[in-house]
């Protein structure tokens, strides 16, 4: 079982762009407009890049997208909706972000939303920028990205590759890495000041210790929560924030805001039924226990009850009560 936590570690970075209006669904004050939503993250936010990507990382088949629009599998992985469709229709901004590597997708369509995966995400982003200008002209091009809610991953990937492969326990201690990881996430968001972003929202690492493949291949019989996954997260998370309040005293110009996703969502883990869920140890998908990607072939036939799809992703129903409960919580920060 060790293997998929090292071939699931594949899963690329990924940048969602979207730029046209829906209908807004939280209420926000009347100033924290957005003409449009970034998101940097891993596969929780992929709208179907891995479709176009040498990977074994994909969620192009069936059950993969029964609930999404016309039952269509389309590299979302989760039975439908994903967060970078959630964020950016409850902010009214679009109500799904198509993948940047669809090859039908023309230029104009950046000004309605796309998702971008790739290995160099800032090379990108500047193609992306010098896209935009050529469309929208430089000065609505500075504004859209000074106004944009830019919203990066902590970087769960990378402390999942910290148990996935071995090398990285020699070369680091859990201090020492942590320490890494946030230094990454600090020059990362100071790439983005460079370039125009100034709302960022940095996400804290998640409680993946509890996901049902981690429980599965680390919990023991009981498959009980990896503790020691949980205390890494947690100690990543509180330099990450002393981090982020360091940026915001260099960086005049910018609102960098401190995402809180470990406490809701674990709190949803434990209690379940709170949320209207039934089961949270395990995935819908197959027997839940190790299932994601490839090895998901088939699904239970009452996905509302569970908080897991897979046994790495949350179902639609999850996804949304994190989004609105995030924000509920934080949209005012970024005005």
């Amino acid at each position: 079982m060790k293997f998929l936590c090292r071939s699931f570690n594949v899963f690329l970075p990924i940048l969602f762009l979207s730029c046209n209006h829906a209908r807004a669904v939280v209420n926000r004050p009347e100033n924290a407009t957005f003409p449009a939503i970034i998101i940097f993250g891993d596969s929780l936010f992929d709208t179907g890049n891995n479709n176009y990507i040498k990977t074994i990382a994909k969620a192009n088949f069936p059950p993969y997208g029964k609930d999404f629009i016309g039952g269509i599998p389309t590299g979302r992985f989760s039975d439908g909706k994903i967060p970078s469709d959630l964020f950016a229709e409850e902010l009214g901004i679009k109500t799904l972000l198509p993948p940047f590597l669809d090859p039908s997708l023309q230029d104009q369509d950046l000004l309605t939303g796309s998702v971008l995966s790739f290995p160099d995400q800032f090379e990108l982003f500047k193609e992306y920028i010098s896209k935009l200008n050529k469309i929208a002209g430089d000065e609505k091009s500075s504004a859209i990205l000074r106004e944009s809610l830019f919203l990066v991953d902590g970087g769960n990937d990378y402390t999942i590759t910290y148990f996935g492969t071995p090398f990285r326990k020699f070369q680091y201690d859990v201090p020492s890495y942590t320490d890494l990881l946030v230094s990454y996430s600090s020059t990362f968001v100071q790439e983005l000041y460079r370039l125009g972003g100034r709302r960022i929202g940095v996400f804290r690492l998640p409680p993946s210790g509890c996901f049902p493949l981690l429980r599965t291949l680390e919990g023991g019989l009981e498959r009980n929560c990896f503790g020691k996954y949980n205390e890494i997260a947690q100690l990543f998370n509180g330099k990450l924030s002393a981090e982020i309040a360091s940026l915001n005293e260099r960086l005049s110009e910018a609102r960098i805001v401190y995402i809180d996703i470990y406490t809701p969502l674990l709190d949803i883990i434990l209690t379940p039924q709170k949320y209207g869920f039934k089961i949270a140890d395990r995935g819908c998908c197959g027997t839940g226990m190790v299932e994601v990607s490839f090895l998901c072939k088939y699904a239970c036939p009452d996905v509302q009850d569970y908080v897991f799809w897979d046994s790495v992703h949350q179902t639609e129903k999850a996804y949304r009560i994190l989004v609105r409960r995030i924000l509920d919580e934080y949209i005012n920060y970024f005005t």
